[in-house]
């Protein structure tokens, strides 16, 4: 049997193990990293860490715990807060604006991994609030990046255009930003019709008072949030204990039963701005400006701005570092550290050119889609892109497969499974959504991201590369 195939039938392995004995699969992968590198590989300790996602770590660490902190302060409720108002009370808005949201950040040219981290913290933590489905809101972040992610102007689009452009192949720009666009705009769709969008539109609006902003007083951190993760209906109030004795009135057909966080008051205190929020507000548009603007590492520069909080207000950042989803990050590290051995072995290589040697190029043009999901739901988007686009110009030079319609397919396939809570993008979804059950949402983005792996790149290949495009 060759090394290959043993790497792969390991994995297979650590997948069963982690599915029916509930171990982190983090800590097998990492076990599985270090018995296959150094057995079959002939790896060292230093080949092995070699695919320790070390930028990941950071990244992951760093947001999660500087969004502890603006929550443990209130600073997302008052961001919620303000979003109600922005959409007029209409929470099935939320989910689009922040589709929106990533995707304009992305067709700007920011790293989709930047955007989410920055954009995800703040609409899983109004999920949370409003009932809304923590898959639904977390999915639409990621379709959202990955919608505007191919623009002329984007990071993804100028690696992608760059790579045709070297390969000497036909391309277009506005072609393969159109396919991503619409493929992510069409999947949001059917996730919100799918996962509870009908029921908040039937909600209708939310009043003033139905996001506990009403008459109680106290102060303390946020001030309500749905009792049970659904939507209520109905009239009457939420009440509940705390160092305030605020209450969250519901005068609407259409309320929201809450009730206060613990150690809150309720009423204004969950949306006034004192200085611990302001300041807090400030960091995160320091944040989005020092990515976006400055290209700086997100990780770094979130841990840095999240000590300068702690610093100022060390009794409302005591619990945050506690905060950081370390399950989270284990899982994920220890699975990209065993995909980088099967790198270094060549593995994925290996998988890819046997593949590229089918003779048949539409049987080859789809299974070299397949490659590229089922690889990137576990490494780099990018990186899967430039090995299969280079794999695909054999077939392509011949003219029987068009090649704008199968770099399209490509791009699309390796970047739609982005909301694999292995991916990065998944993997900050995955550790921003506060209050939930983490090891239930991460079979559910599991579940899904295995969903989307089977059946967007057969969809993509019989919408792109049959009909000849290019």
């Amino acid at each position: 049997m060759s090394p290959e195939l043993i790497s792969i039938l390991v994995l297979v392995v650590v997948f069963v193990i982690a599915t029916t004995r509930s171990v982190n699969m983090g800590a097998l992968a990492f076990a599985a990293a270090f018995g296959v590198g150094t057995l079959v590989a002939d790896l060292d300790a230093d080949g092995i860490f070699a695919g320790f996602p070390g930028g990941l770590f950071v990244v992951l660490v760093g947001v999660t715990y500087l969004f502890a902190i603006a929550r443990a302060n209130g600073t997302t409720d008052w961001l919620v807060h303000a979003s109600v108002r922005l959409v007029r009370g209409r929470v099935a808005l939320i989910p689009w604006v922040m589709f929106a949201l990533t995707g304009a950040l992305t067709a700007i040219g920011a790293v989709s991994p930047a955007a989410v981290a920055v954009v995800a913290p703040i609409a899983l933590s109004f999920a949370t609030r409003y009932g809304i489905s923590p898959l639904l809101m977390g999915t639409m972040v990621v379709h959202g990046a990955q919608a505007g992610g191919f623009s002329p102007i984007s990071i993804y689009g100028s690696i992608v255009n760059g790579i045709v452009e070297r390969e000497k192949l036909p391309g277009s720009e506005v072609g393969l930003f159109f396919a991503s666009l619409v493929a992510n705009l069409l999947i949001a769709a059917v996730l919100f019709a799918v996962l509870g969008g009908r029921k908040l539109w039937a909600q209708g609006a939310v009043a003033d008072g139905d996001d506990a902003d009403g008459t109680g007083g106290g102060g303390g951190r946020g001030d309500a949030e749905t009792t049970d993760g659904t939507a209520g209906t109905g009239t009457g109030t939420g009440t509940g204990t705390g160092s305030g004795t605020g209450s969250a009135s519901s005068p609407g057909p259409t309320a929201v039963a809450v009730r206060p966080e613990p150690g809150a008051g309720g009423g204004l205190g969950g949306t006034v701005l004192n200085p611990a929020r302001i300041a807090t507000l400030v960091a995160l548009v320091a944040l989005v400006v020092a990515v976006l603007g400055f290209d700086l590492d997100a990780g770094l520069t979130a841990v840095t701005l999240a000590v300068v909080l702690s610093a100022a207000w060390p009794d409302d950042s005591r619990r945050a570092v506690g905060e950081i989803a370390w399950p989270t990050v284990l899982l994920i590290c220890g699975v990209l550290t065993y995909v980088g051995v099967l790198e270094e072995m060549g593995t994925i290589t290996w998988a890819g050119e046997g593949v590229g040697g089918i003779g048949v190029p539409l049987l080859a043009a789809v299974l070299l889609c397949y490659i590229g999901a089922i690889v990137s739901a576990f490494a780099s988007s990018v990186g899967i892109m430039g090995a299969l686009i280079p794999l695909a110009v054999p077939f392509l030079v011949q003219g029987e497969i068009g090649a704008v319609g199968m770099v399209a397919a490509l791009a699309v396939s390796a970047t739609v499974v982005d909301v694999s809570p292995f991916s990065t993008n998944g993997a900050l979804v995955l550790a921003a959504a506060p209050d939930v059950d983490r090891d239930r949402f991460f079979r559910q983005l599991m579940v899904y991201g295995g969903i989307v792996v089977a059946v967007v790149p057969a969809l993509v290949w019989l919408v792109l590369v049959v009909p000849g495009f290019g």
